[in-house]
């Protein structure tokens, strides 16, 4: 059985990504053949793949079979850096550059030089920036905030996307010019609910890993915890599995998995009309809101709506975007967009151009 495995992986525990990959299903196996075919070249390459479906794991694997395996591998995540210092993160700064800039600092692809640079959540970055990246990636330099002076950079870059960047295009949220810059070499990541031939080898691979780090004496599944196993949709994929057999391994008895130890919560099912179920008192209350705007008979009903979830969901989460678009499974561009509209935020200059353009045509 083939498998990868996260080098920092009990420092992720709290973390959503995953930490093992195998490859025992026949996708998986095709993946991985993929993989092997096109990590010699120096082409960029795109992940694409649903959150804890092992992106960065794939990028560590492109990087360990290319001529750059002995360089440094460096993960950046694009979503965790507020949009003010993306540039510095990225690029680096001078002293002076900005307030609190008390000293010169490389940035990410310096870092990453003669080696191997994933920026994850690759469409959380804002369209200022995506130009830049752009210049960097044909020119092969870098200049740091403040600085006039070019460096010279060698790094291949993997990017990985949970969003489909192709629509990104069309909404005007992802530069197209760099879309097809990194959709040189795809790599379609599939969720865990169409690889099942991978969801024991996994279940198995955590129960003896935990075990271990518990240290507990070695425990083993029920053929119905397994039939259980395989019968979840995996919404939250391998980081999800990898939770489930935790709990399980801390309240289960004499060593053994039952159907009942396994926590599982499916989100993406929703139930058919014979078998409902009950709404909680946040749904009915939800349901009765509906109901009374229903009755109101309001005009542009579906606006009203879309307005009311994103201003309060962008109130809820203190106006930090970024959480925002992870509260409503978005982008961060998307939320911005929409705050933008309904008025919660300042127009970029891009917006008002279009907007100047638009009515320039009309």
């Amino acid at each position: 059985m083939s498998l990868l495995t996260h080098p920092h992986a009990r420092e992720l525990s709290k973390s959503v990504r995953a930490t093992v990959l195998v490859f025992e299903d026949p996708r998986s196996r095709e993946l991985l053949s993929r993989i092997e075919r096109l990590a010699p070249s120096e082409a960029n390459a795109l992940v694409i793949g649903e959150t804890g479906t092992g992106k960065e794991l794939v990028a560590r694997h492109i990087h360990q079979l290319s001529r750059r395996a002995r360089a440094p591998f460096v993960a950046v995540n694009c979503g965790a850096f507020p949009e003010s210092l993306v540039e510095s993160e990225l690029f680096g700064h001078e002293k002076g550059a900005f307030t609190g800039a008390t000293s010169s600092k490389a940035g990410w692809f310096e870092a990453a030089n003669g080696g191997t640079l994933f920026l994850d959540e690759i469409g959380d970055l804002p369209l200022n920036m995506q130009v830049k990246l752009l210049r960097v990636l044909q020119e092969r330099e870098v200049v740091r905030l403040g600085s006039r002076s070019a460096i010279p950079i060698d790094v291949r870059l993997v990017a990985a996307t949970n969003v489909n960047l192709a629509d990104a295009v069309v909404a005007g949220h992802f530069r197209e010019d760099l879309f097809y810059r990194l959709h040189v070499a795809t790599i379609r990541l599939p969720p865990l609910r169409e690889r099942p031939g991978d969801i024991l080898p996994l279940a198995r691979f955590f129960v003896e890993a935990h075990c271990q780090r518990l240290g507990y004496q070695r425990a083993a599944l029920t053929p119905e915890a397994e039939r259980k196993l395989l019968g979840h949709s995996w919404p939250g994929n391998i980081r999800e599995l990898e939770n489930a057999i935790h709990h399980a391994l801390l309240v289960c008895r004499q060593q053994q998995v039952q159907p009942g130890d396994l926590h599982l919560a499916d989100m993406r099912t929703a139930p058919t009309r014979h078998e409902a179920l009950p709404a909680t008192p946040t749904e009915a209350s939800l349901d009765a809101a509906l109901l009374a705007l229903y009755e109101r008979n309001l005009p542009d009903l579906f606006q009203h709506i879309e307005e009311a979830v994103f201003r309060t969901a962008y109130h809820y989460c203190h106006g930090n975007q970024l959480q925002t678009g992870r509260l409503l499974g978005i982008s961060r561009n998307i939320v911005r967009a929409r705050l933008e509209r309904i008025g919660e935020l300042e127009p970029s200059s891009r917006t008002l151009k279009a907007n100047e353009r638009w009515l320039a045509s009309g």
